[in-house]
Parts: structure tokens; C-alpha cells; sequence
């Protein structure tokens, strides 16, 4: 007698150790839903059940293929939409996101789409000051300039979209010494 065919959400990707719930050989279960056309295959360990549209099957969102890659471990993404958002009068263009996380480093292939791990710290609920200070971090990464981004730094200070206690704060617990000093040095010239 077959086993029930388990109900997958459309969009929802996956891991081999969720269809244990559903048979007891889950790599098994999973060969044979992607048989039926219930699942795809990302890579090895992970399927996901495509969303339909009037052009054929989405591809799972980046979110829901962190959430599965990551199973439970904590990660933050960052990169350019986050940085962009802060209004700092700079535009940075990353060809893929960071994803800061607990376990791994480098840059992998999930499913068709690529994310530049990097197991470092960073805080549960991160703030735009946060995001300044990654900017920051990651400068030479996004193509911005450090002289841009002081002065964008110093519109929004002045501006009061940024809070110049919680940046110095942000940069004092996740930024290198340099930035730190870069921070105090644009806080400073605001008094002058």
C-alpha cells in the first residue's frame, strides 16, 4: 500500500529531513515527488513546490530558500537594497546579497541564485544605523566611495533620519576601529 502523499505549499521550499513526517525513507519520498511533478529539485538536500503563474512555474523567493538552506540557524541579509534605502545619496550595486549567518562562509549557488555567506556577528533586529556601519564595512564591495558616503552620513545626521548616539554605538560593537573613527570624525564635524 502507497503512503498518502503528503500536502506541500506552493512557493515553500523543502529540506529532505521535513518529509520524514510522511515516510520513513524521505529521500525516497522526495525522488518520487519529483517524479510526479510535486516537487523540483534545488540541489542535493533541498526541493522545493514551485508557485504556477499564466508562465509557467516561480521560482521559490530568496527568503523562503534562506530559511530552508539555513534550517533554523540565525542569518541577517544585507547588501545593496538595504544600503540604497538609507538614503545617503550613494547607490550600491552588489551582483548578489550578504547573508551574515552563524555556520558558513562564502559565496554558494542556492538553487540558481548566489549569496555571499559570511559567518560573523550581527544583531537580531538591526537598525539603519546598523546598515550605515555595514555600508561602511563593505564599501569597497558596494563601489562607494568613503568621501560619498561622509557626506551622505553628514546629511542624514543632520537631516535626523540617523541617530549619531546609536551609530556610534552600532559601529563600537560591529565596526572595524576605522570605521569607528570615520564615524566619530563625521559626528564631530556636525558640531563644528
Amino acid at each position: 500500500m502507497q503512503a498518502a502523499l503528503p500536502r506541500l505549499r506552493a512557493g515553500k521550499v523543502y529540506r529532505t529531513s521535513d518529509l520524514e513526517k510522511w515516510g520513513s525513507n524521505p529521500t525516497r519520498l522526495a525522488k518520487r515527488l519529483v517524479r510526479e511533478g510535486q516537487l523540483q529539485k534545488l540541489q542535493n538536500g533541498l526541493y522545493y513546490r514551485p508557485r504556477r503563474s499564466s508562465f509557467g512555474p516561480v521560482p521559490p523567493r530568496s527568503e523562503e530558500l534562506l530559511r530552508a538552506f539555513f534550517a533554523g540557524s540565525p542569518y541577517l541579509v544585507t547588501g545593496s537594497a538595504r544600503w540604497n534605502e538609507l538614503g545617503l545619496g550613494v547607490t550600491a550595486v552588489l551582483a548578489y546579497p550578504i547573508v551574515y549567518n552563524t555556520t558558513r562562509t562564502g559565496l554558494v549557488r542556492i538553487g540558481k541564485r548566489q549569496f555571499l555567506l559570511r559567518r560573523v556577528r550581527f544583531p537580531k533586529k538591526p537598525s539603519r544605523e546598523w546598515f550605515a556601519v555595514d555600508l561602511l564595512e563593505n564599501h569597497g564591495l558596494a563601489g562607494v566611495s568613503l568621501q560619498e558616503l561622509e557626506e551622505g552620513l553628514r546629511r542624514s545626521l543632520r537631516a535626523g533620519r540617523l541617530d549619531g548616539l546609536h551609530l556610534q554605538e552600532m559601529a563600537e560593537r560591529y565596526g572595524t576601529r576605522r570605521t569607528q573613527e570615520r564615524i566619530e570624525r563625521v559626528r564631530g564635524s556636525l558640531s563644528s
